[in-house]
């Protein structure tokens, strides 16, 4: 009798076990086909020949699609963004690009939606975009610029970018540098670079532009004491904006300022004296004359040979960036240094060895 009962508790735990394993294998099924829902797919990557072609064709949704490849942190997709730039480049390098930054409060933002607007009314087609090395720090996003230049913005001629919000200070230098020479594969003539954050923007967009452009605000004395040389140096053209109604007087008198303070530095172009000039955004006055002024810089600088070996000179510098950025890579994610890096910073901390003795070591390691 008791064998009898035992053998039949034994079977209703192997019912039992038989129960359980048919739920588990019920709740894998589910998570499984769950899993295989709510995974990111990788889309297929679009025809190269008929992206290209939209591209050179000027068509606004196959250009953003082409400089979204190329903002792409995915390995495969900038591996096709480079082949579809390599494709393009035989149609990039016909724009005149301008670089504008700016003192806080200077009305940078009306500036290049005015000087954008006007060329865009004359028939010229106008690439705004950004660069803010800063949001690679702050993680912060400029995806602003379209509503800060709305009537640019809406303009047939005009397309508005703002600069990626994350990435290496080189990856946005990259990627801004890129989407530029996208832009002028899909036919624009002027491309507006502008700078969004502070310090070394500046001379990021320096070395990307034929024409660097700083915009200023009246009363020369205070903000020549406060700002750096190294900006100044790197002027083509100083503009006083907001040289309208009772400022008009004051702000002449600030170009006067500038302009006596840029003869005494070495000039930014070759060849070019650089001058400071006075313009209102907000009144639409003096806008069209300093568009003259680049068309001027321009045929100077091409006539004398500057214009081209500036943008030669760029494209090496480039390449050594993109070197630099490449080898600092490469270097923290060799297993070597991702294994003993934080080790050896500890050391340094503690006075066990000198910061120079561990780069050493793991140079060494990494190189050898």
């Amino acid at each position: 009798m008791d064998e009898k009962k035992d053998s039949n508790h034994e079977e209703g735990r192997q019912s039992a076990l038989h129960v359980m394993k048919g739920i588990s294998s019920m709740h894998d099924g589910f998570v499984s086909s769950k899993k295989k829902r709510f995974q990111k797919k990788e889309t297929a990557l679009p025809d190269m020949a008929a992206l290209s072609e939209g591209v050179m064709a000027g068509k606004r949704g196959d250009l953003a699609k082409a400089i979204t490849f190329i903002e792409s942190n995915s390995l495969n997709h900038y591996k096709y963004g480079q082949e579809l730039l390599q494709t393009l480049l035989p149609r990039t390098g016909n724009s005149v690009r301008i670089g504008i930054t700016g003192v806080p409060g200077a009305g940078k933002s009306t500036f290049i939606e005015a000087f954008g607007k006007m060329l865009c009314d004359e028939g010229y087609k106008v690439a705004v975009l950004a660069i803010d090395p800063s949001s690679s720090i702050s993680g912060g996003s400029i995806l602003g610029d379209k509503t800060r230049m709305e009537l640019l913005a809406k303009h047939p001629n005009a397309f508005i970018r703002p600069s990626p919000s994350s990435g290496t200070l080189g990856g946005v230098h990259r990627k801004t540098r890129e989407t530029m020479l996208l832009c002028e594969a899909a036919g624009f003539d002027v491309i507006l670079i502008e700078t969004v954050g502070v310090g070394q923007s500046e001379f990021i967009v320096r070395g990307m532009v034929d024409f660097f452009m700083l915009l200023v605000l009246t009363g020369a004395g205070d903000e020549l004491q406060g700002m750096k040389k190294g900006i100044m140096e790197l002027a083509d053209a100083i503009v006083v904006n907001k040289a309208d109604g009772e400022n008009k007087r004051l702000a002449e008198r600030t170009r006067a300022e500038y302009s006596q303070f840029l003869h005494l530095l070495q000039p930014s172009t070759k060849g070019w004296q650089s001058q400071a000039y006075t313009c209102s955004a907000l009144k639409n006055e003096k806008i069209s004359d300093l568009w003259k002024v680049i068309m001027e810089f321009e045929t100077t600088t091409k006539e004398t040979g500057v214009f081209e070996e500036r943008r030669r000179l760029q494209t090496k510098e480039w390449l050594h960036t993109l070197i630099m950025e490449q080898l600092k890579t490469n270097f923290y994610q060799h297993p070597y240094v991702q294994a003993e890096l934080k080790n050896m910073e500890q050391q340094a901390m503690d006075g066990e060895m000198t910061p120079s003795q561990a780069a050493e070591d793991l140079f060494t390691q990494v190189y050898k």
